[in-house]
């Protein structure tokens, strides 16, 4: 499988890019045809599994998504981890920033637990995921996001015990919410 004859078109640069390519492909068979694509190029970003393995409870958060929205999620409001693009700043930089910005909390570390793509059929996004411990004694303002980004960020607390009811009954929506939580599931991150 190869690619040549790389064509690159800006449709719209409004957030971040979106662009067309057009292409040759040569597939596993040997055929070759000309492929055309749409390619979201909105950056990196960075998520985190905040969790409290005394209390046995993690922090999530709510907001308004228009893309789930018009994808028919009643109200359009998504549950998440706390979660940001990384602009100029390395993963783990950006994680610990969001972390205070949406959530109030100014945790002392991060463990990193992979990357991935989200949807690498449309989208150049790399998600890095991370955990991160948490208790009372961090917590260092309110959070619910930056005005100057208009964010509305609803913070709140979960015993793990419903987060893994909700996964359960398909409540979470959020892919990237979905692999921390199963992540912590499987590596009994929240267990004595």
């Amino acid at each position: 499988m190869t690619i040549s004859d790389i064509k690159e078109k800006i449709l719209a640069n409004t957030w971040k890019p979106l662009k067309l390519f057009t292409y040759q492909y040569k597939g596993s068979s040997g055929k070759e045809w000309e492929q055309t694509r749409e390619v979201y190029d909105k950056g990196d970003g960075a998520a985190v599994l905040m969790y409290n393995k005394a209390a046995k409870k993690i922090v999530l958060t709510k907001q308004f998504r228009m893309p789930a929205y018009i994808n028919g999620l009643k109200g359009g409001i998504v549950t998440e981890v706390p979660a940001g693009m990384l602009d100029k700043d390395d993963p783990e930089t950006c994680i610990i920033r969001e972390i205070e910005e949406e959530t109030g909390y100014k945790v002392p570390k991060v463990i990193k637990v992979r990357d991935c793509f989200m949807t690498p059929g449309a989208v150049t996004e790399i998600t890095h995921m991370f955990i991160a411990a948490y208790d009372e004694t961090m917590k260092v303002a309110n959070g619910g996001g930056l005005e100057n980004e208009q964010e509305d960020i609803l913070v709140f607390e979960m015993s793990f015990e419903e987060a893994k009811r909700v996964v359960e009954n398909n409540e979470i929506k959020d892919a990237k919410t979905l692999i921390l939580l199963q992540y912590a599931w499987i590596h009994h991150l929240l267990e004595a």
